[in-house]
């Protein structure tokens, strides 16, 4: 029982945090309802088992940027949890992408106010977390792992990055993701 109250108070402590995210960008009613789906059972008590269960902690397999890959977990309830709560959510960039019947995928714009909840939702993660809320470091690390509509890409790194966003990644991807630049500079 002790697992599934960690749990939950997690859960209210990130709501929380990316409710002011979402209020500083003028989407209040994304931030109330953010994450509900997190309190179906479906998704709840595979999280709670996962995140909170014998040998584990929310930091379980996470980098210390705070990214984790669930699909690498072993764990097939959780697995299948993260998959429910993508598809349910449209603020994940995995819900924006279409399997095609030949295997290949397309990769769908968000809407402007999907990608503010999404960064909301980074910043939220990190301040739950203990990352104060900047996730430059965090999309610089794992910006390789999402396939994002380059609209949606080039909005996400002007936010992330300033008003030279797309410029700072530019030089950033010259650089073979290692560093940015000496004429880069982040704001």
């Amino acid at each position: 029982m002790k697992k599934y109250f960690k749990y939950l108070i997690y859960v209210l402590r990130h709501k929380w945090y990316v409710f002011i995210e979402c209020r500083k960008v003028g989407i209040i009613w994304s931030g109330l309802i953010h994450d509900l789906s997190k309190f179906l059972p479906d998704e709840f008590i595979p999280y709670a088992k996962h995140f909170y269960g014998n040998n584990s902690g929310i930091s379980r397999n996470r980098d210390k940027t705070g990214y984790y890959k669930p699909t690498d977990t072993g764990d097939l309830a959780f697995d299948f949890a993260w998959l429910l709560h993508q598809k349910r959510n449209k603020h994940h960039w995995q819900w924006w992408i279409l399997p095609e019947d030949g295997g290949g995928t397309k990769v769908l714009d968000m809407p402007l106010k999907y990608r503010k909840e999404m960064l909301c939702d980074w910043r939220g993660a990190g301040r739950t977390q203990g990352y104060h809320g900047d996730i430059k470091e965090w999309y610089q690390k794992n910006t390789r792992k999402m396939k994002l509509h380059i609209d949606t890409k080039d909005w996400i790194e002007g936010e992330v990055y300033g008003e030279r966003g797309l410029n700072n990644a530019l030089v950033f991807y010259r650089n073979g993701f290692s560093s940015f630049g000496d004429n880069c500079i982040l704001h």
